[in-house]
């Protein structure tokens, strides 16, 4: 792929770095990037995976805009009350670059579905509002192959995770995937929800920006890869941290034809 005159000027300051060059750019425009949910994660991921030109940005997620969601979802206007949500982002992120190819999928994420829309993209960035989807995306993103960038913020912290579960590591073992660092799903009411603890919005885009840092990386092989890891930043302390995540025998995916259940997860 040779790049048009525009697209030098456009992405010239990525083009300077010796990391991701012109053949790390090309790379990005020939990416599929599907991003879970087009909320207060979704949002700065999507602008700025849109801006960097992944050539294209699948979105799903079935709910349409209200007023609360505006603190923080910033891929969304007033004027787009009532809108469905993958619409407003998709207008968002072709304002800022006409070139990205937007994908909507306004629908739930669900067992029956899951793998079947994650196959067709060659990265995930998950960042829905609970934990029913994300063992879902999980479980799907291992049996389709396809690497997870998996984000969430609480109050006042966020964390970041890349997960390749479905290669091994330099000692022959599985790398760890979503269930080694979260083993089961909380029971009800243990985790509140961010409706009930609320948000700092400006987290929220701190912690989508690293997400699509992370899924910059991971197309384009710039720097070391998260995955392995939990990348945890703390808003108040104003503090990152890393910790390594292991792989433990019980929480393995096994299986070549999966059985993907449904958890009535939805973006």
């Amino acid at each position: 792929m040779k790049l048009s005159d525009d697209q030098l000027e456009r992405y010239a300051r990525h083009i300077v770095l010796k990391e991701i060059g012109g053949p790390g750019q090309q790379k990005l425009l020939k990416a599929r990037v599907l991003i879970i949910g087009a909320g207060g994660l979704g949002s700065p991921c999507l602008m700025y995976l849109a801006a960097a030109g992944a050539g294209t940005i699948g979105i799903i997620d079935n709910d349409t805009v209200s007023l609360s969601n505006l603190q923080r979802q910033i891929a969304h206007g007033t004027g787009d009350l009532g809108r469905a949500k993958t619409e407003s982002a998709g207008d968002a992120a072709r304002r800022i670059n006409p070139d990205v190819k937007i994908v909507q999928h306004k629908e739930r994420l669900t067992g029956a579905n899951a793998l079947e829309i994650v196959s067709q993209y060659d990265i995930v960035a998950d960042g829905c509002d609970n934990f029913a989807t994300r063992f879902l995306v999980n479980d799907a993103c291992y049996f389709a192959k396809v690497p997870l960038v998996s984000a969430a913020v609480g109050q006042f912290e966020g964390q970041v995770a890349t997960f390749r579960a479905f290669e091994r590591d330099g000692e022959g073992k599985p790398k760890p995937n979503y269930r080694d660092f979260v083993g089961a799903t909380p029971p009800p009411g243990s985790v509140p929800t961010c409706e009930e603890a609320g948000v700092l919005g400006a987290l929220t885009g701190v912690v989508g920006s690293l997400q699509a840092l992370e899924v910059i990386k991971e197309i384009t092989g710039a720097g070391e890869s998260l995955a392995g890891k939990l990348l945890i930043y703390d808003a108040l302390d104003t503090r990152f941290r890393t910790v390594k995540l292991k792989w433990d025998p019980k929480n393995a995916l096994t299986g070549e034809s999966p059985t993907i259940t449904d958890l009535s997860g939805h973006a």
